[in-house]
């Protein structure tokens, strides 16, 4: 009773029609829909491009035992015209400035020291114009862009006066320079079409070891607009890093060994002599 009668064949063509029908109908729509839509866009808003954009061609240094120095080239781009500062940084370290006086005067001998805490071990500025020409007082100080900036404060500020702590402080500035540990290179970056720009950083072979910094600053209307940070460490490698490790960790070792070697060394010396 609650069967249906079986349809018939006019009957089944035509629900099969209207099947065929409704699935082109909607194929259609989709299709049409899709032409429509906008496809989604793969270049980012312009919120989302950085102003500046820079690297190092390698983040490590290997010093072995006939380092001589090297050369490090960092590169980059902006989206404008504007002025770039580089400033490499070495890690931190205590430093104590010794003034000499002739005793008698006659001999030099140590008369008075000053230390300094936290005291960049290297200090690089390059730019693509002079850091005075294109900076403010108040942004090289902000960032400590040039070696005069750096917050060199002697531990025993309080009992000095200014003057003298000024001399100490040009002093070990001087010294750096002189060591070439600390650098300001004005018009090293080179730019090309006011985009793309690059320098070459070149490390002495008395640099020392550890964890560096290479800040490179956008600058336009005299202030800083972006900034982009690279790590570059510096380590010894090879048997010279062994010795250098072993002589850290075992000064002892190290000291007695070195007596030992010195001593053997004196001996095949002198028998070398004996029968020549």
């Amino acid at each position: 009773m609650g069967d249906h009668p079986p349809l018939k064949p006019r009957n089944r063509f035509r629900t099969g029609l209207a099947v065929l029908v409704g699935l082109v109908s909607g194929g259609l729509f989709l299709a049409l829909t899709s032409q429509q839509t906008p496809a989604a866009s793969t270049t980012p808003p312009p919120s989302q491009i950085k102003p500046l954009v820079a690297d190092l061609s390698k983040h490590i240094v290997a010093i072995t035992t006939g380092f001589s120095g090297t050369d490090v080239l960092m590169f980059g781009a902006t989206d404008g015209p504007g002025d770039v500062v580089l400033v490499v940084r070495g890690p931190s370290e205590t430093q104590v400035v010794r003034r000499q006086d002739k005793l008698a005067g006659v001999i030099w001998a140590n008369a008075a020291s000053m230390t300094f805490d936290d005291v960049p071990n290297f200090f690089q500025v390059a730019s693509t114009r002079p850091v005075e020409e294109i900076l403010s007082p108040a942004a090289r100080l902000r960032h400590r862009i040039m070696p005069d900036s750096l917050d060199l404060v002697p531990r025993t500020a309080i009992t000095t006066s200014d003057a003298e702590q000024e001399q100490f402080r040009t002093a070990l500035l001087r010294l750096k320079e002189r060591q070439g540990l600390y650098s300001y290179q004005p018009q090293a970056i080179s730019q090309l079409a006011n985009r793309l720009f690059r320098a070459d950083l070149f490390f002495p072979s008395n640099v020392p070891t550890g964890a560096y910094t290479a800040e490179v600053y956008l600058v336009r209307d005299g202030d800083i607009v972006s900034a982009e940070i690279t790590p570059l460490v510096i380590s010894k490698v090879g048997f010279s890093a062994e010795v250098f490790l072993f002589a850290y960790k075992h000064s002892a070792l190290y000291g007695l060994a070195a007596i030992v070697v010195a001593v053997a060394a004196g001996w095949v010396a002198g028998v070398a002599f004996r029968k020549s």
